[in-house]
């Protein structure tokens, strides 16, 4: 059957008779007579209006021969029919047979079989013809989830599966789609092992037996968090050098001073997360790129002290300075841990100076008011001092009680202050 039209005007004629179109041009030139006639408005049951009504015939049934739209794919239409009727997948069930086929069908695992396309379609109204195609495969790692290695538990407990607010139990019959939408959240390839490992990122931990699985979940945390807050600027490179990280250093004097140095690194393009870290993971702090190129540093804040706090985002703003516009996509660090890696050796170098210029660090261990009084002199937390000084002595009973102010109420205020 023929599938366009264009008009007889455009041919000399002196009626806009429709014609047939069998090229772009004569589409395009269809499409403006029909807006010229558009705009005249005319009265119903006039040429023009029937030449209106024509040419919409003529232009659309070009349009579905020359640009096709594929039909849905199966498990895509399935789930477009469980949005529309708000349907969980155990709703499915009847359609399916069982708990386990649900999840295997959506997460591309089994094929359906003609009992279940004849029940989908009686059942929920999805066409026949669009359950029987071949459905697109899932990625291989997505197909090779094992969910029992992951921390199913704690994800559940902190909310990190959207949308879902069932058992464990309940999570664990569907957990491998459930993490394949976790991971498929973010761009990246997490979901098998973590991404420093497939990547130049790298890791500076001791010999604790770190969980390769719960890292990479951590990983995709940090990464979603910084998508779901826009900074309202973009990060330029070399904002972050050493000028830069003294400044920041000072606002630790004010009371407010962590949620200062947030919005600090927020108006020059740079996200500050706070995430706990997952068990077995033994994790101070992170800093990567978000999804446009802007720096994140990521904080777990797994020792409750604000010498710490300052200690750590002094070193993965280091990193952000020194190294992260290079090849490597990940730092990811345990700052107890030893290592001779010259790129942690210069972040430890340039987070100490930064915070407590060399020349003023004492040269050896102060009593509490000399502490105070430096701290005074410099405009940074006393604190800051004095845990640099336990660390440099190797004795963490040094000043007792004082300086050992918390940090964690700063961003939960569930968590103790003192």
């Amino acid at each position: 059957m023929p599938s366009t039209i264009s008009n007889a005007s455009e041919r000399g004629h002196t009626m806009n008779q429709p014609r047939i179109i069998k090229t772009d041009q004569a589409h395009r030139q269809a499409l403006e007579r029909l807006t010229h006639l558009m705009d005249l408005d005319p009265t119903p049951d006039t040429p023009e209006a029937e030449e209106i009504d024509l040419l919409a015939l003529l232009i659309e049934h070009y349009e579905q021969e020359r640009y096709p739209i594929a039909p849905p794919d199966p498990i895509e239409a399935i789930r477009f029919r469980m949005d529309q009727m708000g349907l969980q997948n155990q709703d499915l069930v009847p359609y399916i047979g069982s708990k386990s086929k649900v999840s295997e069908i959506l997460n591309r695992k089994r094929p359906l079989s003609l009992n279940m396309i004849r029940r989908l379609n009686e059942g929920l109204g999805i066409s026949a013809d669009v359950l029987i195609r071949e459905p697109a495969q899932r990625a291989a790692n997505d197909s090779d989830l094992d969910w029992r290695a992951y921390p199913l538990a704690e994800m559940r407990k902190r909310g990190y599966f959207e949308g879902f607010s069932g058992s464990l139990q309940e999570l664990k019959e569907y957990a491998t789609e459930h993490l394949a939408r976790f991971f498929d959240s973010v761009p990246g390839d997490y979901a098998t092992r973590p991404a420093l490992l497939r990547t130049s990122g790298h890791l500076r931990s001791n010999d604790k037996a770190l969980d390769p699985h719960a890292l990479s979940v951590w990983q995709v945390r940090i990464l979603q968090k910084a998508r779901v807050n826009p900074l309202p600027a973009a990060y330029k490179a070399g904002t972050v050098d050493a000028a830069f990280m003294a400044r920041l250093a000072q606002e630790s004097w004010s009371d407010q001073g962590p949620a200062i140095a947030r919005e600090f690194l927020n108006r020059h393009g740079i996200h500050l997360i706070i995430e706990p870290h997952l068990p077995h993971t033994y994790l101070d702090g992170a800093a990567c790129k978000d999804g446009d190129g802007n720096p994140v540093i990521a904080l777990t804040l797994r020792h409750d002290r604000l010498d710490n706090f300052w200690f750590t985002l002094m070193h993965e703003l280091a990193h952000v300075a020194l190294h992260l516009d290079g090849d490597c996509t990940w730092f990811i660090d345990d700052l107890d841990a030893e290592d001779s890696d010259r790129r942690e050796c210069a972040a430890d170098a340039m987070a100490g100076d930064a915070l407590i210029p060399p020349d003023d660090l004492p040269s050896k261990p102060a009593d509490s008011r000399a502490v105070e009084a430096l701290a005074e002199r410099l405009r940074i937390a006393p604190d800051i001092i004095a845990g640099r000084l336990r660390r440099e002595s190797n004795n963490h009973r040094l000043f007792g009680k004082h300086f050992r102010a918390k940090i964690r109420h700063h961003f939960d205020p569930a968590a103790p202050r003192a």
